[in-house]
């Protein structure tokens, strides 16, 4: 017998009823699907709720419900490997991106506690000037490249300030998170390249001290909870790292992402101009059509039923997380761009115990971003976008802003 997790996964069985689940010669990790994923997620999607991908390994779970469901159930889709090779599965133990529940409530706390929407509000006034600063300089000079000028310069700024980092730190921090999220990859050749350079962070993390760190900071902050025991002895380096491993280069893919589809779609630019009640829902359409994370690991730690067949205890599931973002089953008209959609249940930052715990801090940071361009800018004229392949941050890597039409 084969037991169901839920009830959209399906119902108790004998095992010899079970269907086959559909394989696929796809290559999650191929540069042509890292750069325009979704032609391959939809035919995954067609394929069925979960598709054995035998080119990694992996179990990819593809439609909105079975993913959402998923994630609501680490007893079964465990964090113990979240990447797709053991190094970087090794390396990440500890930390609360790779632990589960009891272990990852205490772990998490910590980290939550600096990011909740309490202790976040003391930052919005500074957040919004400092973007409204930003982008009325590069409105002012009329042409920009939004990647290095605004996408990169803005989010590192913030969260250097906020965790206290300083010296080479502060110089080391973008080459250091796009590491760390490139090492979640499988072993190819751009895991391989990144893995001394995310070794960087690693050491520094686990070396790192109170008095590394601004005094002030939220960075200090977490030393102190550890000296009162609120959290494990030594994890404190460990929540310092996910932080800027985790948290600054999707941030930064997301700052990138609202420009290029704000200048792409400038009709939906215009109603967020006309109604800035629309910032939120904005964010939330940028994340769903394009999120900077597609495709996120979980280890199965027993024998799962999804859509009448099963997936065995010990093997690796990719949960895509665009796919579900682009599942008709789920959201009408997916592959459109439309602000006034508001999909506030989207699935870029996770669902469950795992959800994104930095979600605060990101939406402050678009919000504010969003809501200076809308005030300051009529038009974004864009040249051509470029992408590089990358693991698992899909990100532009150059995006000329020719001209802007102020407002």
């Amino acid at each position: 017998m084969t037991r169901a997790i839920d009830a959209r996964f399906g119902t108790d069985s004998p095992s010899r009823w079970l269907m086959t689940v559909p394989t696929s010669d796809i290559d999650l990790f191929a540069d042509e699907v890292l750069l325009d994923p979704y032609p391959y997620f939809a035919e995954l999607r067609e394929l069925g709720a979960v598709v054995h991908l035998p080119a990694n390994d992996v179990y990819a779970l593809t439609r909105y419900d079975v993913i959402r469901t998923a994630l609501g159930d680490p007893e079964t889709f465990s964090s113990r490997s979240i990447g797709f090779n053991p190094m970087v599965n090794e390396a990440l133990q500890g930390t609360s991106l790779a632990s589960d529940p009891p272990v990852h409530a205490q772990l998490r706390a910590t980290l939550t506690e600096n990011l909740s929407p309490r202790a976040l509000r003391g930052l919005k006034t500074q957040i919004d000037a400092k973007a409204e600063a930003l982008v009325g300089e590069l409105v002012a000079q009329g042409s920009f490249d939004a990647i290095d000028a605004l996408a990169r310069a803005f989010p590192l700024e913030v969260v250097a300030d906020l965790i206290g980092f300083t010296g080479h730190v502060r110089d080391n921090m973008l080459r250091w998170g796009q590491a760390a999220m490139q090492v979640i990859g499988p072993m190819n050749q751009r895991t391989a390249e990144n893995f001394p350079i995310a070794g960087e962070l690693y050491a520094w993390c686990a070396g790192v001290t109170a008095e590394d760190l601004a005094p002030g900071s939220v960075g200090r902050g977490i030393f102190d909870a550890e000296a009162r025991g609120d959290i494990p002895p030594n994890t404190a380096g460990h929540i310092i790292h996910q932080y800027l491993g985790a948290g600054v280069d999707s941030t930064i893919a997301a700052i990138g992402n609202i420009v290029a589809l704000f200048g792409r779609y400038p009709e939906q630019f215009d109603l967020v101009r006309k109604d800035r009640s629309l910032v939120p829902a904005a964010f939330a359409e940028v994340l769903r059509f394009w999120p900077p994370i597609n495709t996120w690991g979980r280890y199965v730690a027993k024998d799962v039923e999804i859509d009448g067949a099963t997936v065995p205890a010990g093997s690796q599931a990719a949960i895509l997380l665009g796919a579900g973002n682009r599942d008709p089953r789920h959201y009408e008209d997916p592959d459109a761009f439309l602000v006034e959609r508001n999909p506030v249940d989207h699935l870029t930052f996770g669902y469950g115990p795992h959800g994104c715990a930095g979600q605060g801090l990101a939406r402050l940071e678009a919000h504010a971003v969003i809501e200076a361009l809308a005030a300051q800018a009529q038009r974004l004229v864009l040249g051509e976008e470029l992408r590089v392949p990358s693991n698992i941050t899909r990100s532009i890597e150059k995006l000329p802003v020719l001209e802007v039409v102020p407002a």
